[in-house]
């Protein structure tokens, strides 16, 4: 099979990053869209980091969709290519990015959730989880589509996160990622040595 080029697209602390670099398979780059912290864990592993900035594209906090969604997708995309990606993994990538990603990318770009999907879509799964009652729950690694947490096409998922009496919502995050820092790299070594197929994914 012909060799995958790996990015990760990060905008944070760069935690589940950290473990992509140290469990997972090589990385072709890293593109974050502020700066921040997953550009120093890829620097310091030797993995090229380039930060395409939504302030560059007219992007200001509270603006709403006022700005120019779509040419910093295409300068991301353009970044990608520069790389000669072919599997997109977004580990806490903040932006939305438009649906002119899928052009290029279609059936190739991962996301993680913070739930069980298709329980508690949204930004609010971890919240969400907690107010249901449940018992366990765990993180998703699905493919990214033009639908906000598509279920149809879940990759991978670990329910063995106990959801405990005394958790808030950050505690019970901090666990979930603690799990999803250990299924992220298997994923990605999966995809690697063909015993997940992205095209099959895809019918």
């Amino acid at each position: 099979m012909p060799a995958l080029a790996i990015a990760v697209l990060a905008s944070g602390g760069g935690t589940v990053l950290a473990s992509i670099i140290e469990h997972g398979p090589p990385l072709a780059v890293v593109v974050t869209d502020r700066a921040c912290l997953a550009m120093d864990v890829a620097s310091a592993a030797g993995v090229p980091a380039i930060m395409v900035s939504r302030r560059d594209f007219g992007y200001r906090a509270g603006i709403g969709e006022d700005w120019d969604r779509r040419g910093f997708t295409a300068a991301v995309s353009d970044v990608l290519s520069r790389y000669d990606v072919n599997v997109v993994a977004m580990a806490g990538f903040f932006t939305i990015l438009h649906e002119v990603i899928f052009e290029r990318y279609e059936g190739k770009i991962l996301n993680t959730h913070p739930a069980l999907l298709p329980s508690f879509k949204g930004a609010h799964a971890v919240r969400d989880t907690l107010a249901s009652g449940v018992k366990t729950t765990g993180p998703t690694i699905h493919v990214a589509t033009q639908t906000l947490d598509d279920e149809r096409r879940i990759i991978a998922q670990s329910g063995d996160v106990p959801v405990l009496a005394r958790d808030d919502v950050d505690t019970l995050w901090e666990r979930i990622k603690v799990e999803e820092r250990r299924l992220y790299p298997r994923v990605l070594w999966d995809i690697v040595n063909g015993e997940i197929d992205l095209e099959e994914l895809r019918a």
